[in-house]
Order: structure tokens, then C-alpha cells, then sequence
């Protein structure tokens, strides 16, 4: 690096910040510090407020806690210094990857030899839960008041999971031969906690691929021409599925209540849900139908009469009248929300 700094003349900057860092810090000049030095580097220079820390478990846990100290200060130091370039107010994000992580290990991960560590409380936000690719065979009930019992009630009510059906690298994903493409998207995208989408998951894109070995089936070119051309893989149309993917998507992103929301099962049959989220003075509420409704929906504890909702699922509105609301669908799923953007005033 002396060299290399040398030659590009930067090198009296780079000793001169290295200097001040541990200065500052009192760090010893080990190597994880000066690495440490130089991601935070990345933050104060173009504002990165996220990072995900792959394989976590392969370092101290005590580390990614001092990185994650370094890093919000430095991104709250970025968000004073630009000021028309900061994208909200929300602190900086840690999701970690810890293999075999399950939502269940709360925040006590078995590292063998009868040693748990704790990396939420160690600069970690979040971790990829590995356990729902398994969990999404239960019925939607038992999956989503089990998750948000979690999530809620016990040592992660301050943190998150991130479920996934289908990644890079994870050989035995949900669905694996996409036969419950539907399913598998509702089930994910109305689970409490976060969502990681894996390209293909939104079109049926396979995921056995003849000829491959091992996690090349998982990396399949991406099938653009099946979407295009609306192919049909077993018995469900490619644009269909996507359509699917992309209403949950929408009704997921606008409406914080869906992943970390408050859940509570309305009916059984159809079975139904409700969501609520009140966090900071942002306050959203959901009701959602998995099937077809045959009469009016009971929204009364989410919504107050008068108040116009959307189906984000068939695009209709309603107006909530004597505690309930009802929807002219044939759709075997209603998402019902505030649509807060169409009442937004213009600006």
C-alpha cells in the first residue's frame, strides 16, 4: 500500500487519516481496524447507509460491533454535511449472514461446542433467516402469528429477519420446482419481518437446470423470453406469476404494517388478518383475504367508517361503512390499505 500510495501521490493523506483514526479512536493497530477505517471510508464519501456483512460468523462478533459504531457515526456526520442528498432520517443498516441462522435461535446462534453468540447485539441489525424456506410449508396462520410472536413478544422485538424462498447458494429453496409459484410469493411477501426477492422468484425461473452441478441450477439465466412470450410452467402463466409478485410488492412497500406490524387473525374462513404499525408517528393499518371473500369484509378495528381503502390486489376502491367493506372481486386474495399516495396532495 506505501507503494501504491507513493506512486498515485496520496500517500502523506492516507497516513495523515490512518493517523487521525486511531488517534481518535484508541484502536489498536490491528488489521481489522484499518479495514474497519476504510469501509467507513465508503460511507463518508458517498453516503452508503447499509451494509450486509457476509459470513459473519467467520469473524468475532465483537468486530461487526465496532464497525457498526464507526459506521453510524460517520453516516449521521454524512447526513449534517448533505443535507439535500440524504434519503431520510432513518440510522444506518446492518443485515448479517450467519449460516444456518433460524428465526427460532432468536438472538442466541449455536456456534457448537455448546457457545451461542449473540450478533444482534453486537452491530447487527438484521439477520437472513434461514428457516423459512421450511417454515413457509406451514398454513399461512400458524407462519405468520408464529413470526410475528417473534418478532414482537420475545428477545428480536428490537430487530429483524430477512426470509427468503430461493438464494444463490442454498441448494434445498422453497418451491424448487416451482409448483406453487402463487403460494409461495403470498406466503413470503405477507410474512412478518423483511424480504429478500431472489431474481427469477417473481417468474418462475428454474432453478434445475439439465446439465448443471450443484449451485449452478440456482444461477439459471434469467428468463426473459418466458415472460415475454407468457409461457406456462406447470399450469401457471409467467405473466400471471409476475403480476401476482408484483401486487403483494406494491402493497408491501407502501404499507409498513405488512412486515412489521402488530398481526391478528380476523376469520377463518376465508381465512383472515389484520396489521397494525404505529412507530415514530407513522401509523399504517392492513387487512388481508386469503380467498375469496362471499360477503362483506370486517375492517372495524383497523379502519373507522368513511374511510376510503384500496384492494391493491384487484386495484378497486370502497368505502368502510358500519364497521365493514366490500370489494365487486373474484380474486381469491384482497390486500386492503389506506392508498396514502392517491390522497397525497399534489405538490
Amino acid at each position: 500500500l506505501v507503494e501504491k500510495w507513493k506512486a498515485e501521490g496520496r500517500y502523506d493523506q492516507e497516513v495523515q487519516e490512518l493517523d487521525a483514526f486511531f488517534e481518535r479512536t484508541g484502536y489498536p493497530r490491528a488489521p481489522r481496524y484499518y479495514i474497519i477505517k476504510w469501509l467507513v471510508d465508503f460511507i463518508k464519501e458517498y453516503g452508503v447507509d447499509a451494509f450486509r456483512i457476509d459470513t459473519a460468523k467467520h469473524v468475532e462478533a465483537s468486530v461487526w460491533d465496532d464497525l457498526y459504531k464507526e459506521a453510524m457515526a460517520a453516516y449521521e456526520q454524512w447526513k449534517q454535511d448533505n443535507p439535500e442528498a440524504r434519503i431520510d432520517d432513518e440510522p444506518f443498516y446492518t443485515l448479517g449472514e450467519v449460516y444456518g441462522y433460524a428465526i427460532q435461535h432468536e438472538k442466541d446462534f449455536p456456534m457448537g461446542g455448546g457457545r451461542t453468540v449473540d450478533f444482534y447485539s453486537n452491530g447487527i441489525n438484521a439477520l437472513i433467516n434461514f428457516a423459512f424456506k421450511g417454515d413457509a410449508n406451514k398454513s399461512a396462520e400458524e407462519l405468520f402469528s408464529t413470526y410475528a410472536n417473534y418478532l414482537h413478544n420475545s428477545s428480536l422485538a428490537d430487530y429483524s429477519v430477512v426470509n427468503y424462498i430461493s438464494s444463490h447458494d442454498d441448494g434445498g429453496p422453497f418451491d424448487k420446482k416451482r409448483e406453487r409459484p402463487m403460494e409461495a410469493a403470498t406466503k413470503l411477501m405477507l410474512c412478518p419481518g423483511a424480504v429478500q426477492i431472489y431474481y427469477g422468484d417473481e417468474t418462475s425461473r428454474v432453478l434445475e437446470v439439465a446439465g448443471a452441478e450443484g449451485d449452478a441450477n440456482l444461477r439459471s439465466f434469467m428468463n426473459w423470453n418466458e415472460l415475454a412470450g407468457n409461457t406456462t410452467r406447470n399450469g401457471f402463466a409467467v405473466q400471471d406469476v409476475q403480476a401476482h409478485w408484483a401486487k403483494l410488492g406494491q402493497f408491501r412497500t407502501e404499507h409498513p404494517a405488512v412486515g412489521a406490524g402488530m398481526h391478528e387473525k380476523l376469520a377463518d374462513s376465508p381465512y383472515t388478518f389484520g396489521r397494525s404499525f404505529s412507530v415514530n408517528g407513522v401509523e399504517d393499518n392492513v387487512v388481508v383475504v386469503m380467498g375469496t371473500p362471499s360477503g362483506p369484509i370486517p375492517v372495524s378495528s383497523y379502519f373507522a367508517d368513511g374511510t376510503e381503502v384500496k384492494d391493491y390486489y384487484s386495484g378497486q376502491t370502497a368505502t368502510v361503512n358500519n364497521g365493514t367493506v366490500t370489494f365487486e372481486t373474484t380474486a381469491d386474495l384482497v390486500l386492503i390499505g389506506i392508498d396514502y399516495f392517491a390522497q397525497a396532495p399534489a405538490q
